[in-house]
């Protein structure tokens, strides 16, 4: 979809790799800037995942020639993504005014956890901390407990790179149709605000409240975890009527008249108490079976290794292993084209190519000039 499209990308870690993984995988020519003679950090594999698709040229950007071959694929790029401190760029002698003045048309995306002018800018953090600090941490907990989210997933990815990709591919849009690029000033602490929004809609109609377990899908004994006889656990979540009628069927439930008011915030307590103990009674895989196909809304809790084994997955393709690698494959999906698994650059495996090709295009420039 976005063939014909190419983005520089200069190397960082976590969410400003993952947008440019997801714009190569849309088809774009992503060319990440490889920091030269740097190291593989221990423990990290020497081609990256979130490299994948990608093309790689090593270049010391305090090395004045190097510098120059960044400025030329900077003229020649679509757009850029930089996920550096605010400030860093600047002094590399690549600020966004910079760049622009090589190319007025370049949308320049920056990566950051606190934004570009803020009173934390210049201060370190991580996933946990710009969530936290943006109120999309709050509800991530039964009352008593501390906050806990999937690593990574609420904040480096949902609210940075997939906020990042947004802004970027709004930018291109409008530097088709206008010729002027733009800045993407993409924090993780906005995106990850922005992303409640959903929920602080329920405060709406009165179902969002800031204790805990008193919310509509953070308290009921129909909105949550549940462990089972193995260890295991399962997900419940049948919030229309009819859904939960059907899970009470499910469960041997539909003539208990505790079960019956639904919405009873009075009753949660004790109805979880009581679901508690009957999937404590079976196995993970039982309850799996049991409610396997149906609109109950009940799903087990999988392993990334489980879920590529499931049915779903063996259907869907979505998880992958690719050379022993366990990854997922690209979304969304389109219509006119498929995509497939493209394999990850060693650092500076393209440079040469990549140095070619300005040759051959300054050939080109001459002949038709």
């Amino acid at each position: 979809m976005l063939n014909g499209y190419r983005i520089l990308e200069f190397e960082g870690l976590g969410p400003a790799p993952f947008a440019a993984m997801l714009l190569a995988d849309m088809g774009a020519d992503v060319i990440t800037v490889h920091r030269k003679g740097q190291a593989v950090t221990p423990g990290m594999p020497e081609r990256s995942v979130l490299d994948r698709g990608k093309r790689s040229i090593d270049l010391d950007l305090k090395d004045a020639g190097d510098l120059e071959i960044a400025k030329r694929l900077i003229a020649r790029a679509d757009g850029l993504i930089e996920g550096f401190r605010p400030g860093v760029m600047e002094k590399l002698g690549l600020s966004p005014e910079k760049c622009h003045a090589l190319n007025p048309k370049l949308v320049y995306g920056r990566m950051t956890g606190w934004g570009q002018d803020s009173p934390l800018s210049d201060a370190a953090g991580h996933d946990l901390n710009y969530i936290a600090l943006s109120g999309a941490l709050w509800y991530a907990s039964q009352p008593g407990q501390p906050p806990q989210t999937p690593a990574t997933l609420v904040g480096d990815i949902g609210g940075g790179a997939l906020y990042l990709v947004a802004g970027l591919l709004a930018g291109l849009l409008n530097a088709q149709k206008t010729g002027e690029g733009t800045v993407v000033d993409a924090a993780i602490y906005d995106g990850s605000a922005h992303m409640m929004n959903l929920l602080m809609s329920l405060g709406q109609t009165g179902n969002l409240s800031e204790l805990r377990g008193q919310s509509l899908l953070d308290g009921p004994h129909w909105s949550r975890t549940y462990t089972c006889a193995d260890g295991g656990f399962v997900t419940v979540q049948c919030l229309e009527p009819k859904f939960y009628a059907l899970f009470l069927q499910k469960l041997g439930l539909s003539e208990d008249p505790d079960f019956q008011q639904q919405y009873n915030r009075a009753s949660w307590p004790a109805l979880t108490q009581r679901l508690t103990e009957i999937f404590a009674s079976q196995p993970r895989d039982h309850w799996a079976d049991l409610f396997d196909g149906t609109d109950a809304c009940v799903a087990p809790v999988l392993s990334p290794t489980e879920a590529y084994a499931h049915p779903m997955n063996i259907a869907r393709q979505t998880w992958r292993s690719t050379d022993g690698t366990l990854q997922a494959a690209a979304a969304p999906r389109f219509s006119t084209s498929e995509w497939r698994p493209k394999p990850s650059p060693r650092r500076g495996e393209h440079r040469q190519d990549i140095l070619n090709e300005f040759d051959a295009q300054q050939v080109s420039t001459s002949s038709s000039g």
